[in-house]
């Protein structure tokens, strides 16, 4: 399995399903107007938590080769698809029922023996244990750790001490620039005023974090004890 980072909450996900089969997802594709340019991706599952722009632009997820086009799930329920089990889990975008900023949609996916848990834009302070029991064990969870919009650091600590995964991946918190171009020339930088990832890792007591442009792991390649913060570059 491969987890590649793309910026703010847009992941995409490689399942080997066998030597000549790759199941690929992807999880809230952002526009353009957040300041980064959106790449195009093909993909079998597409996962979208709620509705906002910098989350939902399903224009950039194309059908993959076989010509048809990505399974959309953009709300709670269970699903299975191309052998991956998908659980949609209700929540909300701000600490108030929904009544700022609406719904959030939680999805856990399982395959290869790996459960993943995407939180979207969570704005609750605390999972509630109706949310946890969903949720159940997770081994890589990314969380949204920059503010503003959605939980704060402080607050992504908490949710991680309620979770326990074995994998923590940040995401959605303040991007300065998306990397250099191939002619050497910096990427547009994320427009959304959003906390940047060091006082999340301060508050994680994390100084040294694993950095790398993709996250490969199998079962059996998990932490077998702790839990390990890794930061993705955005591809």
């Amino acid at each position: 399995m491969q987890i590649i980072w793309k910026g703010q909450s847009f992941f995409q996900i490689l399942i080997q399903r066998n030597k000549e089969s790759v199941v690929k997802i992807a999880i809230d594709p952002y526009d353009e107007q957040i300041g980064l340019k959106p790449p195009t991706l093909e993909a079998d599952i597409l996962l979208i938590t709620h509705s906002h722009y910098d989350h939902n632009n399903v224009k950039a997820v194309k059908a993959p080769t076989s010509g048809y086009p990505p399974f959309l799930i953009s709300g709670p329920g269970e699903y299975e698809i191309k052998g991956i089990f998908i659980q949609g889990i209700s929540s909300f975008h701000d600490n108030v029922q929904g009544k700022e900023r609406g719904e959030n949609t939680i999805y856990t996916l399982e395959s290869e023996g790996i459960k993943i848990c995407h939180l979207g834009d969570l704005g609750q302070k605390e999972l509630t244990d109706e949310q946890l029991e969903k949720i159940g064990a997770i081994d890589i969870l990314m969380i949204p750790v920059g503010g503003v919009y959605t939980i704060s650091a402080k607050e992504a600590a908490k949710v991680i001490s309620q979770i326990e995964p074995k994998i923590v991946i940040p995401m959605h918190y303040h991007i300065p620039y998306s990397g250099r171009r191939p002619d050497g020339s910096y990427r547009p930088k994320l427009k959304i005023k959003l906390e940047g990832l060091d006082k999340f890792l301060k508050i994680m007591g994390v100084k040294a974090p694993e950095v790398s442009k993709k996250l490969s792991v199998s079962q059996r390649n998990l932490p077998s004890e702790g839990m390990k913060v890794i930061v993705l570059k955005p591809s």
